[in-house]
């Protein structure tokens, strides 16, 4: 039961560095499009590249809110919501499979 503990474990811990990355990618992008960025810069266009298609979804069925792109911040918070939920969640489960504690 031990390993599939260590791959339950190693899993969760893949997906937070993961979550983690990416929440550093939408900040970087939401700061590189308070300035007018030079459209060419291979970071914009990477920063663009990553982030757009999630954004892009999140402003699709968010309500006008007047020029203010609030999707940055929609997403940062379901990046929180599935660290803090799924991933603690992963790795509760893996410490109970491993040391076989009673749910």
């Amino acid at each position: 039961m031990f390993l599939i503990a260590n791959l339950l474990y190693a899993v969760a811990s893949i997906i937070n560095i993961a979550l983690t990355i990416y929440t550093y990618i939408i900040i970087g992008s939401a700061i590189v499009s308070w300035v007018n960025p030079d459209p060419y810069n291979p970071i914009v266009r990477f920063l663009h590249r990553a982030t757009e298609p999630v954004l892009y979804r999140v402003r699709r069925i968010m309500p006008d809110t007047g020029g203010l792109d609030l999707s940055p911040m929609v997403v940062l918070l379901a990046i929180f919501f599935l660290q803090k939920f799924v991933v603690n969640s992963m790795f509760d489960l893996a410490q109970r499979l491993k040391f076989g504690m009673g749910g």
